[in-house]
């Protein structure tokens, strides 16, 4: 991709400078007193508007240069979006079409699920409990998200009954407190995958299993559909006032043969905005 390179900020001219007055010619008498303080004068006014015709100059030049944030009585409050390495698209197998190729009728990702995992974001500190052997994560600790003993037996059967092939996780928390987890779970082909979303895990009106430390959840209204993509099945959930100690907000991604579970949750309320943000990159990096 060619570097698009800023264009210079018109610097504005200098005002014209007084004129000198012409030096006396070979020979001429020396200027009296009075003229040369008059010289003098002279020279002190026109070094001083040309210091400050450079300064304004190069202040108005600063300014075009610098971000909104960066200038004094501009800056702009944050909305509460975290910042996030570059992401870059999993590399794949030399001549593997990508899930939603025409030719990729599994719907397969040929990818390293484990490189689909969004990064943890600046500041952040990653969940270690995580990171599992290798990278990929115990059935019993993705179960452990759930509430109800009965639910977690359910769940583990209907994976397993699935095919489930295996379970890439992150996680981390964040300095306001939010906490982040994201589980893929790979299975053999797409049609398994819409199959556990759209009749087994995600219904619309709530999800089939109930996570911990939620008692109500409804579907998230307020969830921008810009933050979809049509090739993903999608599924939003929010914890609706008064909730417990903390609110969990749960979205279930169906993307090819990856059923991707993103929970983030935060005492006092899990903000809008981040979710919305971790959900949408999380969406991408699937497709």
């Amino acid at each position: 991709m060619t570097e698009q390179i800023a264009p210079s900020a018109p610097v504005t001219p200098a005002p014209a400078l007084p004129p000198l007055p012409d030096a006396p010619p070979p020979g001429a008498p020396a200027p009296s007193g009075k003229d040369r303080r008059a010289l003098r004068a002279v020279l002190r006014w026109t070094a001083a508007v040309a210091v400050f015709a450079a300064v304004g100059s190069a202040t108005a030049y600063g300014i075009t240069r610098m971000d909104r944030t960066d200038v004094p009585g501009l800056a702009t409050a944050s909305d509460g979006r975290w910042i996030f390495p570059t992401l870059t698209a999993a590399p794949l197998p030399s001549g593997s079409p990508g899930p939603f190729d025409a030719t990729n009728a599994a719907g397969a990702h040929y990818a390293d699920v484990r490189d689909l995992l969004l990064p943890v974001p600046e500041g952040a500190t990653a969940d270690r409990a995580l990171r599992g052997k290798d990278g990929w994560l115990a059935t019993e600790t993705f179960l452990a998200e759930y509430r109800e003993e009965s639910d977690r037996d359910a769940l583990r059967q209907k994976v397993v009954d699935a095919g489930l092939r295996h379970i890439a996780a992150r996680g981390w928390t964040a300095d306001d407190g939010t906490h982040t987890r994201i589980y893929l779970l790979h299975f053999g082909t797409a049609a398994v995958v819409d199959a556990l979303h759209t009749m087994q895990l995600a219904p619309y009106d709530r999800p089939a299993y109930a996570v911990r430390g939620t008692e109500t959840v409804e579907p998230d209204e307020d969830f921008p559909e810009a933050a979809e993509s049509d090739d993903v099945l999608t599924s939003i959930y929010t914890e609706p006032e008064p909730y417990g100690g903390e609110q969990v907000r749960e979205a279930y991604l169906g993307a090819g043969d990856v059923l991707a579970v993103v929970l983030q949750s935060r005492p006092g309320g899990a903000g809008e905005v981040p979710f919305q943000q971790t959900v949408a990159l999380q969406t991408r990096l699937l497709l």
